[in-house]
């Protein structure tokens, strides 16, 4: 467990001296990047690593004598020609892997950016943005990234821009176009306009890449009724932010249509419970409610401005919000069923490179 310590003690550090403002906040900035690239490897050379590290392996193998029209056709074409490029490389899954960690990365810290304090926004999404999802379900990590990157850039056209980004992510995992009406809803400016390009990417969308596959998603995911341990949990965590923000939407600094976005987040952190209730696949709802954690680290990120007044400093605030990540951190650490496949924590040079480039 030290290793995911440490890496919330170098978020946890940065959190408490970053300052939005002054000296202090830009000569953060390299340090921000290096521990960016912290994560980054933590994430792109890890061992072993993650509840689906066997069935990784194995997409990884079955490309290995495949051509690049067959990785084209496959349900997730952009994850299958990162696996074809490493297959024929012969470089091994490890390949693979850093280059994924890199996107998810590169978008995380993209959006982090984009918020009063990147270090602590950083630091909410380790306990299972980074550990469990990025460490562990590699598809939806990388959609996670390029969704991270596209909320990063909503300004102007936004509409035409994030839907690229969810073309894009949506070639990584299909559910990452849960995402789209979320944000394209958003946009008051033209209503027509919206709902136009929501359709058409929606059906783009849905002919190219769940239209062939749809069988399949229902029967693993709805069919057999599979249930993901701990998906309640997992979904209640977006209940507090999804609260604090609808309660008190004023308070966070934002332009009308980002508090837009915002909030159909929120409403949909409570859809995405009352589904859970009514479903009969717990996994279906938690795995699409892994894209609404973005609101967790514009909540909690931005809640030391939002809340700070004569009794409660920005500071009693960050270590409030680092305390309470840390008992997120320390509860699936210890408790959770499935934790088992992420402790102890294998880092690649320190592993068989003959086991892990077969």
């Amino acid at each position: 467990m030290l290793p995911y310590w440490l890496l919330f003690s170098v978020f946890a550090a940065g959190s408490v001296q970053y300052r939005r403002r002054g000296l202090i906040g830009s000569q953060s900035a390299p340090l921000f990047w290096a521990a960016g690239l912290l994560v980054a490897l933590m994430v792109g050379l890890r061992y072993q690593v993650g509840g689906d590290w066997g069935n990784y392996v194995t997409i990884y193998r079955t490309f290995k004598y495949s051509q690049l029209t067959g990785a084209l056709g496959a349900g997730d074409p952009g994850y299958a020609v990162l696996n074809w490029l490493g297959s024929s490389l012969g470089l091994g899954i490890w390949f693979v892997n850093l280059l994924c960690g890199a996107i998810f990365t590169w978008g995380l810290l993209r959006f982090a950016r984009r918020q009063p304090n990147p270090w602590l926004a950083v630091l909410v999404a380790i306990p299972y943005l980074i550990i469990v999802v990025a460490m562990g379900y590699t598809r939806q990590a990388v959609a996670m990234g390029i969704i991270l990157a596209g909320l990063s850039s909503l300004t102007g056209r936004w509409v035409l821009r994030f839907s690229l980004y969810m073309l894009l992510a949506a070639a990584f995992h299909k559910s990452a176009i849960i995402v789209l009406p979320l944000v394209a809803l958003a946009n008051a400016q033209s209503r027509v306009a919206t709902a136009a390009l929501l359709f058409a990417t929606g059906w783009l969308t849905y002919y190219l890449f769940v239209a062939q596959s749809l069988d399949v998603m229902m029967q693993n995911y709805v069919g057999t009724k599979y249930s993901s341990q701990g998906a309640a949990i997992r979904i209640a965590m977006n209940i507090p932010p999804a609260l604090l923000f609808l309660l008190f939407q004023k308070r966070f600094a934002v332009p009308e249509q980002l508090r837009k976005v915002w909030r159909n987040f929120a409403w949909a952190s409570f859809a995405a419970l009352i589904a859970l209730v009514l479903t009969p696949s717990s996994t279906a709802v938690d795995r699409v409610s892994l894209y609404l954690i973005p609101l967790q680290m514009f909540v909690w990120s931005r809640a030391p401005d939002a809340f700070r007044n004569k009794q409660r400093t920005n500071g009693q605030i960050i270590v409030a919000v680092i305390a309470y990540s840390a008992a997120i951190q320390f509860v699936w650490l210890n408790f959770a069923v499935h934790s088992k496949a992420w402790v102890p924590y294998r880092f690649y040079p320190l592993s068989s490179p003959y086991e892990i480039l077969s």
